[in-house]
């Protein structure tokens, strides 16, 4: 008996995740794991239950198979738009790279390219005032257990904006301890940054190393949990649920936010900004690629807005109505007359 063939579609999914996006493209791993959770789904949704996943070929995928695809991530697992829009992508790509590898299928991937984006609604980002901050880091009992390694994880947070992947990276080597104090951040696409510390963040880190008994020499992770391994990003989110409850206890204002790591990296944005730091530092301090992604926390500056309220005089001061509308009931006629 022969064994059988392998497809078109497995052949192309190796070479897609083996040499295209790792060597041609050269994607960061954290990317190649958001490619692979993508198309797996769209395997596993493809074959179905009982269905085998290997057994598939170019031909099982079209427009209506995926859209359908993309609507279950909707409402069955309840993905938001932002997270839709993810997957299409990595699916967007690999049909590209199929199209360009097997031209049989190339009329199949141009329609499948067609299928769109979907738009987004912007909302308010949760972010924490320096009162809020302030009650956040409070709530840390030093003495108690974790307490140590919890407030130099919070305070670093704060101090760097830095994302909560590239926080739990850090390692004893990136950090500088003496004057001038700073910690390297690595970041997505592999870009790396120096980031200045506070003399106050860099004397918790130091009591941290000091207190694991870390050599000089070695470098670990700088962050762990109570097994010993590297903190995750689970793990940050769990001690930041935990002290954000505690200090909502005395700090009302805590109670109706939705906060997550990347709200303490909003939060310093802010806090920078409200400092009268300029929006090209803040860019390279948290690593933004683009002037134009900062250019969101000027719409957070509400204590900007209200000086500048002030400082304006009102426009409507001293107007009367003069009773048009009801002389001129005509829309259309109003309107022409403007």
């Amino acid at each position: 008996m022969k064994p059988a063939k392998t497809s078109t579609l497995a052949l192309a999914l190796q070479s897609f995740f083996t040499d295209y996006l790792p060597q041609q493209r050269a994607l960061s791993p954290p990317t190649l794991q958001s490619y692979r959770d993508s198309l797996k789904l769209l395997l596993q949704f493809t074959a179905g239950k009982n269905g085998d996943p290997s057994q598939l070929t170019a031909e099982h995928f079209n427009v209506e198979r995926i859209t359908a695809f993309l609507q279950s991530l909707e409402t069955g697992r309840h993905n938001k738009v932002s997270t839709r829009n993810v997957r299409l992508s990595a699916i967007h790509s690999f049909f590209r790279y199929l199209g360009s590898q097997c031209p049989e299928h190339l009329e199949r991937t141009q329609r499948i390219l067609s299928i769109p984006f979907k738009r987004t609604g912007t909302r308010q980002i949760e972010h924490l005032d320096a009162d809020e901050i302030q009650a956040v880091l409070q709530a840390v009992k030093v003495e108690a257990g974790s307490g140590g390694r919890d407030l130099a994880l919070l305070s670093l947070m704060f101090n760097t904006g830095a994302r909560v992947s590239e926080i739990v990276g850090v390692q004893t080597g990136d950090l500088r301890l003496t004057a001038p104090c700073s910690v390297l951040l690595r970041g997505k696409g592999r870009k790396e940054r120096t980031c200045p510390l506070w003399s106050e963040t860099a004397g918790l880190l130091q009591k941290l190393i000091e207190h694991r008994g870390l050599p000089a020499t070695q470098s670990v992770p700088v962050f762990c949990n109570e097994r010993g391994g590297a903190l995750t990003r689970f793990g940050v989110r769990l001690i930041l649920k935990k002290y954000v409850a505690k200090a909502a206890q005395r700090h009302a204002s805590l109670k109706g936010k939705r906060l997550h790591p990347h709200s303490i990296r909003h939060s310093t944005a802010v806090h920078l900004l409200r400092s009268g730091i300029d929006l090209s530092t803040i860019a390279h301090w948290l690593g933004h690629g683009s002037v134009n992604t900062t250019n969101k926390y000027l719409a957070l500056n509400l204590e900007a807005k209200r000086e500048a309220l002030a400082k304006a005089k009102p426009l409507l001061k001293g107007i009367r109505s003069s009773g048009q509308w009801r002389k001129n009931p005509n829309l259309i006629t109003w309107l022409e007359s403007l």
